[in-house]
């Protein structure tokens, strides 16, 4: 779930540095869930031949080198906290706006697959009511509470997290009871998650990972709170790159013990197998991990619709977009109502039609979490070259530290982006083409620029060398 505060510039008023860095940590925590893997589960072990473990790990690397990156960039722009923002300032302002539109792709396509996940777990759970029915239902209650002004607390995200913090560690007990007492082929047996040499297909892995990324969207929006972390030149940087590793080695450890419960070898539906499993491990967890699920994925779904007008609404307030629809904010309730319309429409639409196009080759989650990443992966990587840009091609004094990181987590960023499937690819490139297009016509083939970045200021002004050096030291 993607929560993004929007402060109003007009009235010159600046929020309360209250936020230390476990604040942080905890809030990026309750952004990407700490379900997160559980949803896309079954996605991961069609794709990555039961290596789940393995593509959860390698993404945990690929995330933790942009995360770097993220959180130097939200230090040169504290109040910024924006790919689009960082690559427009940094390289090029053409550029910030195709990062743009690759965000708003990331962020649409985001309430879409919570919307048939929701729909198709609720399926299963009570047939007599169609898929369509569902995902009809979800999309106006999406929509009707966003467009209230309705937003979930700190407090009761807390609350949800510390809930789904006990349905995992029930699971972990009883996954633990069930799988010492399976009879195995010894060490073998707990090692075939991470390496299996039956099935182990380098392409089929990194066509895991891929999606595997999914896990850990969302940890960008910490960089949304500099303006309210104390210290955030340091904490951004630290909370973001802690938050990868703590969501990354706990996915690792549920999906490991999903798959010991339940073989790859073994047929289940791709949207529920984590559930399947659970339940397995224990009856009752089979309806307790499910409803976790669908809160999770509420919440989520909600959220990310919330977030997606948003994004909206900032590229029309800048020009990106045409302001008199998606700049506008309802007078009563303060929402940009006629963003969240949109992007409830759209990702209704997009659930109803990858649902009826989907085939038993390429399942409509399955193609909808591709298609995120899509957007997804373009952004983190125009991120990773802005870094670049900024603390190692401008920088008065060059070092190895500032040019590993972006360097890395570009080029994995960009395997793991080519290794997409092409159904995903295609559609993400149609998406691209179209804003691309229209940035072409709006600027008479970008003979002015397309959009106006706002400026740090000057109280957020980069640090000294001495001082940055001081504190990654």
């Amino acid at each position: 779930m993607r929560e993004n505060c929007v402060d109003d510039n007009k009235t010159g008023a600046h929020l309360r540095r209250s936020l230390g860095l476990w604040d942080l940590i905890l809030y990026g925590i309750i952004v990407i869930q700490p379900t997160a893997p559980m949803s896309v589960y079954g996605v991961l072990s069609k794709h990555g031949r039961g290596h789940v473990v393995t593509t959860i790990l390698i993404a945990m690397v690929a995330m933790l080198f942009t995360a770097i990156s993220y959180g130097r960039m939200a230090r040169a722009y504290p109040s910024a906290g924006s790919a689009f923002t960082y690559v427009g300032q940094e390289i090029n302002p053409t550029l910030g706006y195709v990062t743009g539109w690759s965000m708003a792709m990331d962020y649409m396509l985001n309430p879409m697959i919570c919307i048939i996940w929701i729909g198709q777990q609720c399926h299963v759970l009570a047939p007599p009511i169609p898929y369509w029915g569902w995902a009809v239902l979800f999309a106006l209650l999406f929509t009707w509470l966003n467009i209230l002004g309705i937003r979930t607390s700190a407090r009761i995200n807390a609350g949800l997290a510390a809930g789904m913090g006990v349905v995992i560690a029930i699971f972990f007990v009883a996954a633990a009871r069930y799988i010492f007492h399976l009879p195995h082929d010894g060490a073998a047996f707990f090692l075939r998650p991470f390496y299996d040499p039956q099935t182990f297909q380098v392409k089929a892995v990194l066509g895991g990972t891929s999606i595997a990324v999914l896990t850990y969207i969302g940890f960008d929006g910490i960089s949304t709170l500099s303006e309210e972390a104390k210290n955030p030149r340091r904490n951004i940087l630290l909370a973001t790159v802690f938050t990868c590793v703590i969501i990354g080695l706990l996915s690792a450890v549920e999906v490991y013990a999903a798959q010991l419960l339940w073989p790859a070898s073994q047929p289940v539906d791709e949207t529920t197998a984590f559930v399947f499993a659970a339940g397995r491990a224990w009856g009752p967890l089979f309806a307790i991990v499910g409803f976790t699920l669908l809160v999770a994925n509420f919440g989520s779904g909600m959220g990310a619709q919330l977030g997606a007008a948003r994004l909206l609404f900032g590229m029309g307030r800048s020009g990106a977009l045409p302001k008199s629809f998606f700049g506008a904010v309802d007078s009563k309730h303060r929402v940009p109502r006629n963003n969240v319309i949109f992007v409830g429409a759209v990702a209704l639409l997009g659930a109803l039609v990858l649902n009826w196009a989907e085939s038993p080759e390429l399942h409509a989650f399955d193609l909808g979490a591709q298609m995120l990443n899509f957007g997804a992966l373009i952004a983190f990587m125009g991120v990773n070259l802005a870094a670049l840009m900024r603390y190692w091609v401008r920088a008065e004094r060059r070092t190895w530290t500032n040019l590993v990181p972006p360097v890395i987590g570009f080029l994995v960023c960009f395997v793991l982006w080519i290794n997409l499937s092409w159904p995903a690819k295609i559609a993400g490139m149609v998406w691209m083409a179209a804003g691309i297009a229209f940035g072409a016509w709006k600027t008479h083939w970008f003979r002015s620029d397309l959009v106006s970045f706002e400026l740090p200021p000057e109280d957020a002004a980069e640090p000294s060398e001495a001082a940055i050096n001081s504190v990654e030291s």
